[in-house]
Protein backbone atom coordinates (compact mmCIF):
# COMPACT_ATOMS: atom_id res chain seq x y z
CA UNK A 1 0.00 0.00 0.00
CA UNK A 2 1.41 3.36 -1.03
CA UNK A 3 2.08 6.18 1.46
CA UNK A 4 0.98 9.08 -0.74
CA UNK A 5 0.73 12.80 0.07
CA UNK A 6 -2.92 12.61 1.11
CA UNK A 7 -2.23 9.91 3.69
CA UNK A 8 0.70 11.96 5.00
CA UNK A 9 -1.48 15.07 5.40
CA UNK A 10 -4.12 13.06 7.26
CA UNK A 11 -1.55 11.37 9.50
CA UNK A 12 0.04 14.72 10.27
CA UNK A 13 -3.37 16.21 11.14
CA UNK A 14 -4.22 13.29 13.45
CA UNK A 15 -0.87 13.51 15.23
CA UNK A 16 -1.22 17.26 15.70
CA UNK A 17 -4.75 16.89 17.06
CA UNK A 18 -3.91 13.96 19.35
CA UNK A 19 -0.85 15.72 20.79
CA UNK A 20 -3.04 18.72 21.59
CA UNK A 21 -6.15 16.97 22.94
CA UNK A 22 -5.10 13.46 23.98
CA UNK A 23 -8.34 11.99 22.60
CA UNK A 24 -8.68 9.50 19.70
CA UNK A 25 -9.34 11.43 16.51
CA UNK A 26 -12.27 10.73 14.16
CA UNK A 27 -12.69 11.47 10.47
CA UNK A 28 -15.29 14.18 11.14
CA UNK A 29 -12.87 16.04 13.39
CA UNK A 30 -10.23 16.05 10.67
CA UNK A 31 -12.76 17.14 8.03
CA UNK A 32 -13.96 20.06 10.18
CA UNK A 33 -10.65 21.29 11.56
CA UNK A 34 -8.34 20.79 8.58
CA UNK A 35 -9.05 22.00 5.08
CA UNK A 36 -7.97 18.93 3.15
CA UNK A 37 -10.57 19.29 0.40
CA UNK A 38 -11.90 15.73 0.82
CA UNK A 39 -15.00 14.25 2.45
CA UNK A 40 -15.27 12.67 5.86
CA UNK A 41 -15.89 9.29 4.21
CA UNK A 42 -12.68 9.54 2.18
CA UNK A 43 -10.75 10.52 5.29
CA UNK A 44 -12.22 7.51 7.11
CA UNK A 45 -11.04 5.18 4.33
CA UNK A 46 -7.57 6.69 4.39
CA UNK A 47 -7.45 6.32 8.19
CA UNK A 48 -8.32 2.63 7.82
CA UNK A 49 -5.44 2.26 5.35
CA UNK A 50 -3.07 4.05 7.73
CA UNK A 51 -4.13 1.65 10.47
CA UNK A 52 -3.46 -1.33 8.21
CA UNK A 53 -0.02 0.13 7.47
CA UNK A 54 0.72 0.39 11.21
CA UNK A 55 0.77 4.19 11.50
CA UNK A 56 -2.50 4.47 13.48
CA UNK A 57 -4.18 2.48 16.24
CA UNK A 58 -7.85 2.13 17.15
CA UNK A 59 -8.57 1.41 20.81
CA UNK A 60 -12.21 0.42 20.19
CA UNK A 61 -14.19 -0.29 17.04
CA UNK A 62 -16.39 2.76 17.61
CA UNK A 63 -13.56 5.15 18.59
CA UNK A 64 -11.33 7.34 16.52
CA UNK A 65 -7.66 6.63 15.92
CA UNK A 66 -4.47 7.58 17.69
CA UNK A 67 -0.92 7.56 16.34
CA UNK A 68 1.14 4.41 16.85
CA UNK A 69 4.85 4.41 17.70
CA UNK A 70 5.50 3.87 14.00
CA UNK A 71 3.34 6.89 13.17
CA UNK A 72 5.23 9.10 15.62
CA UNK A 73 8.54 7.82 14.20
CA UNK A 74 7.55 8.84 10.69
CA UNK A 75 6.43 12.20 12.06
CA UNK A 76 9.64 13.06 13.94
CA UNK A 77 11.90 11.78 11.15
CA UNK A 78 10.15 13.41 8.20
CA UNK A 79 7.27 15.72 9.12
CA UNK A 80 8.11 17.50 12.36
CA UNK A 81 8.77 21.23 12.25
CA UNK A 82 11.05 22.47 15.02
CA UNK A 83 9.41 25.40 16.79
CA UNK A 84 11.17 28.72 17.20
CA UNK A 85 11.35 29.91 20.78
CA UNK A 86 9.74 33.16 21.80
CA UNK A 87 12.06 36.00 22.79
CA UNK A 88 10.85 35.54 26.37
CA UNK A 89 11.78 31.84 26.39
CA UNK A 90 15.22 32.60 24.97
CA UNK A 91 15.74 35.29 27.61
CA UNK A 92 14.75 32.88 30.41
CA UNK A 93 17.30 30.30 29.24
CA UNK A 94 20.08 32.83 28.76
CA UNK A 95 19.54 34.67 32.05
CA UNK A 96 19.11 31.53 34.15
CA UNK A 97 22.32 29.94 32.89
CA UNK A 98 24.36 33.16 33.03
CA UNK A 99 23.23 33.68 36.64
CA UNK A 100 24.85 30.33 37.47
CA UNK A 101 27.89 30.71 35.24
CA UNK A 102 30.13 31.83 38.11
CA UNK A 103 29.64 28.46 39.83
CA UNK A 104 30.71 24.90 39.20
CA UNK A 105 29.60 23.17 36.05
CA UNK A 106 27.48 20.71 38.03
CA UNK A 107 25.46 23.62 39.43
CA UNK A 108 24.89 24.99 35.94
CA UNK A 109 23.77 21.56 34.71
CA UNK A 110 21.37 21.19 37.64
CA UNK A 111 19.91 24.63 36.96
CA UNK A 112 19.55 23.86 33.25
CA UNK A 113 17.54 20.76 34.17
CA UNK A 114 15.10 22.91 36.12
CA UNK A 115 14.75 25.41 33.26
CA UNK A 116 14.07 22.56 30.82
CA UNK A 117 11.32 21.16 33.04
CA UNK A 118 9.73 24.59 33.52
CA UNK A 119 9.66 25.40 29.81
CA UNK A 120 8.52 22.00 28.50
CA UNK A 121 6.17 21.14 31.41
CA UNK A 122 7.70 17.66 31.31
CA UNK A 123 10.03 15.65 33.52
CA UNK A 124 13.62 16.61 32.76
CA UNK A 125 16.60 14.36 33.41
CA UNK A 126 20.32 14.90 33.10
CA UNK A 127 23.49 12.94 33.60
CA UNK A 128 26.21 15.22 34.97
CA UNK A 129 29.83 14.89 33.80
CA UNK A 130 31.75 11.96 35.21
CA UNK A 131 34.84 13.02 37.13
CA UNK A 132 36.47 9.64 37.67
CA UNK A 133 36.83 8.91 33.95
CA UNK A 134 38.70 12.18 33.39
CA UNK A 135 42.29 13.32 33.74
CA UNK A 136 43.40 16.31 35.77
CA UNK A 137 44.28 19.36 33.75
CA UNK A 138 44.97 21.86 36.52
CA UNK A 139 45.00 22.22 40.31
CA UNK A 140 44.86 25.75 41.69
CA UNK A 141 45.31 26.77 45.34
CA UNK A 142 44.16 30.32 46.00
CA UNK A 143 44.34 32.25 49.26
CA UNK A 144 40.92 33.37 50.47
CA UNK A 145 42.08 34.80 53.81
CA UNK A 146 44.52 33.88 56.61
CA UNK A 147 42.44 30.85 57.57
CA UNK A 148 41.10 29.57 54.26
CA UNK A 149 42.53 28.34 50.96
CA UNK A 150 40.37 27.59 47.92
CA UNK A 151 41.37 24.38 46.10
CA UNK A 152 40.09 24.29 42.50
CA UNK A 153 40.46 21.12 40.42
CA UNK A 154 39.78 21.13 36.67
CA UNK A 155 39.64 18.09 34.40
CA UNK A 156 40.26 17.65 30.69
CA UNK A 157 36.49 17.39 30.16
CA UNK A 158 35.77 20.73 31.77
CA UNK A 159 34.54 19.48 35.15
CA UNK A 160 35.40 21.88 37.98
CA UNK A 161 35.43 21.14 41.71
CA UNK A 162 35.95 23.78 44.39
CA UNK A 163 36.73 23.07 48.04
CA UNK A 164 37.59 25.38 50.92
CA UNK A 165 40.51 24.18 53.06
CA UNK A 166 40.87 25.44 56.64
CA UNK A 167 44.39 26.32 57.82
CA UNK A 168 45.54 27.37 61.29
CA UNK A 169 48.68 29.22 60.22
CA UNK A 170 48.93 31.89 57.51
CA UNK A 171 50.63 30.86 54.27
CA UNK A 172 52.61 33.27 52.12
CA UNK A 173 52.17 33.66 48.37
CA UNK A 174 55.58 32.18 47.49
CA UNK A 175 54.82 28.98 49.39
CA UNK A 176 51.40 28.78 47.74
CA UNK A 177 53.03 29.23 44.33
CA UNK A 178 55.50 26.42 45.09
CA UNK A 179 52.67 24.12 46.15
CA UNK A 180 50.73 24.91 42.98
CA UNK A 181 53.74 24.21 40.78
CA UNK A 182 54.53 20.87 42.42
CA UNK A 183 50.92 19.69 42.46
CA UNK A 184 50.47 20.52 38.79
CA UNK A 185 53.78 18.95 37.83
CA UNK A 186 52.81 15.70 39.55
CA UNK A 187 49.09 15.55 38.83
CA UNK A 188 48.59 17.08 35.39
CA UNK A 189 47.32 14.55 32.81
CA UNK A 190 47.01 11.81 35.44
CA UNK A 191 43.87 9.67 35.16
CA UNK A 192 41.81 10.35 38.27
CA UNK A 193 41.14 6.65 38.79
CA UNK A 194 44.91 6.12 39.06
CA UNK A 195 45.43 8.66 41.86
CA UNK A 196 45.97 6.71 45.09
CA UNK A 197 46.45 7.95 48.63
CA UNK A 198 50.03 6.68 48.50
CA UNK A 199 50.58 8.72 45.33
CA UNK A 200 49.51 11.88 47.15
CA UNK A 201 51.57 11.07 50.26
CA UNK A 202 54.67 10.75 48.06
CA UNK A 203 54.04 14.34 46.89
CA UNK A 204 53.84 15.40 50.52
CA UNK A 205 57.28 13.90 51.19
CA UNK A 206 58.74 16.12 48.47
CA UNK A 207 57.34 19.25 50.13
CA UNK A 208 58.83 19.14 53.61
CA UNK A 209 58.04 22.13 55.76
CA UNK A 210 54.50 22.44 54.39
CA UNK A 211 53.00 19.53 56.28
CA UNK A 212 50.07 21.46 57.75
CA UNK A 213 48.52 22.62 54.51
CA UNK A 214 49.33 19.31 52.81
CA UNK A 215 47.67 17.42 55.65
CA UNK A 216 44.59 19.53 54.99
CA UNK A 217 44.77 19.31 51.19
CA UNK A 218 45.44 15.60 50.71
CA UNK A 219 42.26 14.18 52.34
CA UNK A 220 40.09 16.72 50.50
CA UNK A 221 41.86 16.18 47.19
CA UNK A 222 41.69 12.42 47.53
CA UNK A 223 38.10 12.42 48.76
CA UNK A 224 36.91 14.75 46.00
CA UNK A 225 38.59 12.81 43.21
CA UNK A 226 38.20 9.22 44.28
CA UNK A 227 34.94 9.15 46.19
CA UNK A 228 33.10 10.98 43.43
CA UNK A 229 30.27 9.02 41.85
CA UNK A 230 30.80 8.10 38.21
CA UNK A 231 28.04 10.50 37.26
CA UNK A 232 25.20 12.15 39.11
CA UNK A 233 21.62 12.10 37.89
CA UNK A 234 19.41 15.16 38.33
CA UNK A 235 15.64 14.97 37.83
CA UNK A 236 13.22 17.88 37.86
CA UNK A 237 9.47 18.07 37.36
CA UNK A 238 8.67 14.46 38.26
CA UNK A 239 5.03 15.33 38.92
CA UNK A 240 4.57 17.04 35.54
CA UNK A 241 3.50 13.65 34.23
CA UNK A 242 0.18 14.17 36.04
CA UNK A 243 -0.63 16.96 33.58
CA UNK A 244 -1.32 14.20 31.04
CA UNK A 245 -4.55 12.25 31.36
CA UNK A 246 -2.72 9.05 30.40
CA UNK A 247 -1.31 9.08 33.93
CA UNK A 248 -4.60 9.51 35.78
CA UNK A 249 -4.23 5.78 36.41
CA UNK A 250 -2.59 5.66 39.85
CA UNK A 251 -0.73 2.39 39.23
CA UNK A 252 0.68 3.66 35.95
CA UNK A 253 1.79 6.92 37.60
CA UNK A 254 3.34 4.99 40.50
CA UNK A 255 5.33 2.80 38.09
CA UNK A 256 6.62 5.91 36.34
CA UNK A 257 7.73 7.55 39.60
CA UNK A 258 9.36 4.30 40.76
CA UNK A 259 11.30 4.25 37.51
CA UNK A 260 12.57 7.79 38.12
CA UNK A 261 13.69 6.80 41.62
CA UNK A 262 15.99 4.13 40.17
CA UNK A 263 19.21 5.90 39.15
CA UNK A 264 20.54 2.89 37.26
CA UNK A 265 17.38 2.71 35.12
CA UNK A 266 17.57 6.45 34.38
CA UNK A 267 21.30 6.27 33.54
CA UNK A 268 20.64 3.38 31.15
CA UNK A 269 17.86 5.39 29.55
CA UNK A 270 20.17 8.36 29.00
CA UNK A 271 22.88 6.04 27.68
CA UNK A 272 20.53 5.06 24.85
CA UNK A 273 21.69 8.27 23.17
CA UNK A 274 24.67 7.08 21.13
CA UNK A 275 24.49 9.93 18.64
CA UNK A 276 26.48 12.55 20.58
CA UNK A 277 23.71 14.91 19.55
CA UNK A 278 19.91 14.93 19.61
CA UNK A 279 18.05 11.61 19.90
CA UNK A 280 14.36 10.76 20.11
CA UNK A 281 13.27 7.37 21.43
CA UNK A 282 9.58 6.49 21.11
CA UNK A 283 7.46 3.97 22.99
CA UNK A 284 8.58 0.39 22.43
CA UNK A 285 11.97 1.61 21.21
CA UNK A 286 12.80 2.11 24.90
CA UNK A 287 14.43 -0.79 26.71
CA UNK A 288 12.59 -0.55 30.03
CA UNK A 289 9.07 -1.86 30.58
CA UNK A 290 8.11 1.31 32.48
CA UNK A 291 9.05 3.55 29.55
CA UNK A 292 7.47 1.63 26.66
CA UNK A 293 4.57 4.11 26.64
CA UNK A 294 6.88 7.13 26.85
CA UNK A 295 9.01 9.20 24.54
CA UNK A 296 12.46 10.38 25.54
CA UNK A 297 14.16 13.32 23.82
CA UNK A 298 17.80 13.80 24.77
CA UNK A 299 20.82 15.78 23.64
CA UNK A 300 24.48 15.68 24.61
CA UNK A 301 26.23 18.77 25.94
CA UNK A 302 29.97 19.12 25.48
CA UNK A 303 33.14 21.05 26.00
CA UNK A 304 35.36 21.62 22.98
CA UNK A 305 33.76 18.71 21.15
CA UNK A 306 34.15 16.31 24.09
CA UNK A 307 30.75 14.96 25.23
CA UNK A 308 30.28 15.68 28.95
CA UNK A 309 26.80 14.33 29.62
CA UNK A 310 23.22 13.98 28.44
CA UNK A 311 20.18 16.13 29.15
CA UNK A 312 16.60 15.55 28.08
CA UNK A 313 12.93 15.06 28.86
CA UNK A 314 10.61 12.10 29.31
CA UNK A 315 6.85 12.07 28.88
CA UNK A 316 3.96 10.34 27.08
CA UNK A 317 4.41 9.56 23.40
CA UNK A 318 2.14 12.50 22.53
CA UNK A 319 4.53 15.17 23.78
CA UNK A 320 4.89 18.24 21.49
CA UNK A 321 8.05 17.07 19.74
CA UNK A 322 8.78 20.17 17.66
CA UNK A 323 8.45 22.51 20.64
CA UNK A 324 10.54 20.33 22.96
CA UNK A 325 13.32 19.91 20.38
CA UNK A 326 13.43 23.68 19.84
CA UNK A 327 13.78 24.31 23.58
CA UNK A 328 16.36 21.56 24.06
CA UNK A 329 18.52 22.73 21.14
CA UNK A 330 18.56 26.31 22.44
CA UNK A 331 19.31 25.21 25.99
CA UNK A 332 22.20 22.95 24.97
CA UNK A 333 23.74 25.67 22.77
CA UNK A 334 23.64 28.09 25.72
CA UNK A 335 24.96 25.41 28.06
CA UNK A 336 27.90 24.60 25.78
CA UNK A 337 28.78 28.27 25.39
CA UNK A 338 28.79 28.95 29.13
CA UNK A 339 30.77 25.79 29.95
CA UNK A 340 33.42 26.96 27.51
CA UNK A 341 33.44 30.47 29.01
CA UNK A 342 33.93 29.06 32.52
CA UNK A 343 36.72 26.79 31.34
CA UNK A 344 38.56 29.71 29.72
CA UNK A 345 38.96 31.36 33.11
CA UNK A 346 41.29 28.62 34.18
Amino acid sequence: MKMDDRKIYILQAIIHDYITCGEPVGSRTIAKKYDLGISSATIRNEMADLEDMGYLEQLHTSSGRKPSDKGYRLYVDNLMKISNLTSQEKAIIKKSIIDMACGEIDRIIMNATEILSDLTKLTSIVKAPSLRKSTLRHVQLSLVDNNNVLATMITNSGVIRNNIIKITKPIDSSTLLKLNNVLNEKLRDINIEDISLEFLLNIKRELKGNEEILDAIIPILYGTLINEENSKIYIKGSTNIFNYQEYNDIEKAKDFLNFLNNNEFVKSLLDQNKENGLAISIGKENFNEYTKQCSIITATYNYNGIPLGTIGVIGPTRIPYGKVVGILNTLVDELNFNIEEIYKKF
